[in-house]
């Protein structure tokens, strides 16, 4: 049985779209979450290749791997600098920095992501301020960020979340308009469109990550900053080597957090099959809404030609306000021998590194409560037999 008919045969019996007969689970014919295996089978030669030749070359820190990566992806996205840091999370910490963002200065950010994004405020001595999320979109809700401005705001950081893009140019035209910088986080979203331009290119700066799963997946961790400001780059480039322009001549205290340059061989070999698995994964958002499409109950996401699908996330709705008609759902479907995930099960905002200090965010605990991120990866519409 093909997993696309595997699924259907699941939802069906859990949805009552067809049959009420559970399905009969298969050991052999697992979905899991993600699976790279059909795209490092495909890119294996090349990727041995790029492996080799930093092998060959003897260089593993920085050098000329880091430095031509750098160059592509500046070039893909349409901005003047990019600079490899070690992980997205230090993209994050770091690019804030080199913002001008510091101790005591408010960011405004959602609620509804994971933890790294508020970390990254917290781990400078800044304050994060969460803006609900608008609940069609799950991503920041621009219409409500003005209010929450304060004199103390320095920064806003909008997440480009499951792949969708948060809407920049009113978000673009509030910041200029109130003097605040605008770092966008684009961990799940590179690939993504908006306006013509790609994520990533339309704040202040913009922080990506390379972990595995990511849109452009890595081989361990992996993250960037992108700035069209020259002076943005330089701090970057100095904050993620020690705070050093010069060896040994350190200016400011800084990080240990370098783009590994196997990583960037690895990912040079991916970067320009990026928007081919872009598209693999929106025609699997395509097919999951002719299978799903309307089961009462059931909220599935609206995929465009921008959306990257970085996750296919439905909403179970119809519950008692907790999750448990979805944590129903998805035990159903892990003994149906699909796998599943909840991205995310507590807001950022009531996580216990914030107990007590914000009320909750209605929106965002309701996505909290209703969220169930399906089987997503841009082979998987082809219907490749389960292993």
């Amino acid at each position: 049985m093909s997993r696309r008919s595997f699924f259907k045969s699941a939802t069906d019996a859990l949805f009552g779209t067809s049959s009420n007969a559970a399905p009969v689970p298969d050991t052999n014919a697992r979905i899991p979450v993600l699976d790279l295996a059909p795209e490092i089978a495909a890119l294996r030669p090349a990727l041995d290749a790029a492996f080799a030749r930093v092998l060959d070359a003897g260089t593993f820190i920085l050098g000329e791997e880091v430095q031509a990566f750098e160059s592509e992806v500046a070039a893909y996205l349409g901005v003047r600098h990019a600079v490899g840091v070690a992980n997205g999370t230090d993209a994050l910490v770091i690019a804030l920095r080199a913002l001008g963002v510091g101790p005591g200065d408010e960011v405004i950010t959602t609620p509804f992501s994971f933890f790294a994004t508020a970390e990254s405020i917290s781990a400078i001595g800044a304050v994060p301020v969460f803006v609900d999320a608008d609940v069609a979109t799950m991503t920041l809700d621009v219409s409500r960020v003005e209010a929450a401005l304060t004199p103390r705001t320095r920064a806003v950081i909008p997440v480009h979340l499951f792949g969708r893009m948060v809407e920049m140019a009113p978000l673009v035209a509030l910041a200029r308009r109130r003097g605040v910088v605008v770092l966008e986080d684009v961990a799940q979203a590179m690939g993504a469109m908006q306006d013509g331009r790609r994520a990533g290119s339309f704040g202040h700066a913009a922080a990506f990550s390379f972990f595995p799963s990511k849109t452009l997946g890595g081989f361990g961790d992996g993250g960037m900053i992108a700035t069209d400001d020259d002076r943005v780059a330089e701090g970057a480039r100095m904050l993620r080597v020690h705070g050093a322009r010069v060896k040994y001549r350190n200016e400011i205290v800084g990080y240990n957090s370098r783009l590994d340059t196997l990583q960037a061989a690895l990912l040079r070999v991916k970067l320009p099959h990026l928007d081919a698995a872009t598209a693999g994964r929106r025609a699997a958002a395509h097919r999951y809404a002719e299978l799903l499409g309307g089961t009462d109950g059931l909220v599935l996401p609206s995929i465009d030609d921008d959306h990257a699908v970085h996750q296919y996330t439905v909403r179970v709705t119809g519950g008692d306000g907790t999750a448990a008609r979805r944590d129903a759902v998805q035990a159903a479907l892990a003994e149906a021998g699909i796998d599943t995930m909840v991205y995310y099960p507590v807001p950022q905002d009531q996580l216990p590194v914030y107990a007590g200090r914000y009320a909750p965010a209605p929106v965002a605990a309701r996505l909290a409560a209703e969220v169930l991120s399906l089987p997503m990866w841009p082979a998987i519409a082809a219907g490749t037999q389960s292993r």
